[in-house]
């Protein structure tokens, strides 16, 4: 059966099904970029740990260094890695979610699919007879 003849209900739910694949696709990619952030914000705290307070320190302002105190850049880099697991917990659960809805599309799909096969007389071109 090629896309030309699937039914408009099975159609739309391939497209559902389509949809929340970009969906995930878009979440893990985000999630990955967060993780890998909060990597390069633990490895910044350990080695700050490692220098004297009275020591120069600089952060990034858009193409500029800056040069700070090693207690605020700490606190900020702090607060960032807060925030970055944050972010990775919420994308966490809409991985989840996203991925417990795919599951149930798929299911949904197969089982039309089954339907048409095994009831090929019973069905209509609005979905399956009931």
């Amino acid at each position: 059966m090629s896309e030309q003849e699937l039914p408009p209900w099975l159609k739309e739910q391939v497209a559902r099904l389509q949809q929340l694949q970009q969906n995930l696709q878009a979440i893990m990619m985000q999630k990955q970029q967060v993780e890998v952030e909060i990597v390069e914000t633990d490895r910044a705290l350990e080695e700050l740990k490692k220098i004297e307070a009275d020591n120069a320190v600089y952060k990034t302002a858009g193409p500029l260094l800056i040069k700070s105190r090693k207690e605020e850049v700490m606190k900020e880099l702090g607060e960032r890695k807060e925030l970055s697991n944050t972010r990775a917990m919420v994308l966490g659960k809409q991985e989840t979610r996203v991925k417990e809805n795919l599951k149930e599309v798929e299911n949904k799909i197969n089982q039309m699919i089954r339907g048409m096969q095994s009831n090929a007389g019973g069905m209509t071109s609005t979905g399956p007879k009931l």
